[in-house]
């Protein structure tokens, strides 16, 4: 039996949307329960008490406070205000739609050009900001790993894993760090990139201005100028945002009491599943996420109903509220007036 176009096209348009909600349902309604009952997870979370609580609270605060450092660091005069209102809100987008932090990052371009930032100045940020929440994602496996080793634990899978994001990692970063290495090397790649680039242009019907050889070398001038003044400051921005992320799973696993995983087992289970979500199958990796650490923390000693309360209570403080503000945000955020205005 042939499959028309049409359906061919409809079936590419939602099938990674079936998938994601295939692995959803597999993980909360399958996956899960067969670990730990829902009712023993309510009772693991009950026992919580107002200072449990309260600390928990203080840790998801200062998680959402660290998303805009690095912005406002990039883009000068952005301010804490639109900085936290955007990357709530494009944190909401990449959590709760298909695409993950690909639409996060075409949400943040749209809502910076409407601020009044350049075109290019803003294709740099956004650059720079998504390659280096890519490359800690694939940094903190590689420290879990040396971290076990250090106490003498089992890497496991771990290893594997790590050693595989991090060859990958190299390759990409040689190959981006070549063509912008010079400006006459990004204006080679350019040129050899412009024929299929003016193919897409005339499929797509709109009128090209200038070549992507171009466009590139005027990208590379953003990035080098933006890199040459500010790195030092993006990367330890970039960490300490990643890190509270770390210290809300940590404050969750001492307030649930799960005290046979260490820090460095909680880091290693942590860092490797935030290493899978860098493939967007589920929005904000939900689902994926779930099973991947109870599975990391089961292995490492917690008990069944304490590692499914404490993963879900962390993804709770983790996942929930940048949609709680950013949806909120989303609506607010045209309201600000653009950078000098």
């Amino acid at each position: 039996m042939k499959i028309s176009p049409v359906a061919v096209r409809r079936l590419r348009r939602f099938a990674p949307g079936v998938l994601a909600l295939a692995v959803v349902v597999g993980v909360f309604g399958f996956a899960l329960p067969r670990i730990a009952s829902y009712e023993d997870v309510l009772d693991v979370v009950r026992s919580l008490t107002g200072r449990e609580s309260a600390v928990l609270l203080g840790a998801t605060v200062l998680n959402l406070i660290t998303f805009a450092p690095p912005w406002m660091t990039a883009l000068p005069r952005l301010g804490f205000t639109r900085a936290f209102v955007m990357t709530q809100s494009t944190t909401a987008a990449g959590s709760a739609l298909p695409g993950g932090e690909a639409v996060g990052a075409a949400l943040a371009f749209g809502m910076l050009r409407a601020w009044g930032y350049g075109r290019g100045l803003v294709a740099a940020a956004v650059a720079v900001i998504s390659s280096f929440n890519l490359l800690v994602k694939v940094v903190f496996p590689v420290l879990a790993v040396a971290a076990l080793l250090v106490t003498g634990s089992d890497v496991g899978t771990l290893g594997a894993i790590a050693g595989a994001a991090s060859a990958a990692a190299l390759v990409l970063v040689t190959i981006v760090g070549l063509a912008l290495r010079r400006e006459s090397s990004t204006l080679a790649v350019g040129r050899r990139l412009d024929p299929l680039f003016e193919r897409v242009v005339a499929l797509l019907r709109r009128t090209n201005r200038q070549p992507l050889s171009q466009r590139l070398v005027h990208f590379r001038r953003e990035v080098v100028g933006l890199l040459g003044r500010r790195w030092a400051s993006l990367v330890a921005w970039t960490f300490v945002g990643h890190f509270t992320v770390f210290l809300v799973l940590l404050a969750t696993l001492w307030a649930l009491d799960v005290s046979n995983v260490n820090v460095v087992q909680a880091f290693a289970a942590w860092s490797l599943t935030r290493l899978l979500t860098a493939i967007p199958i589920t929005p904000g990796g939900l689902g994926i996420v779930e099973l991947g650490l109870t599975a990391a923390l089961v292995a490492a000693g917690a008990g069944d109903a304490q590692a499914v309360a404490a993963v879900l209570v962390y993804r709770a403080l983790t996942w929930l509220p940048p949609i709680l503000v950013g949806l909120p945000s989303l609506l607010f955020w045209r309201r600000l007036a653009k950078v000098g205005a």
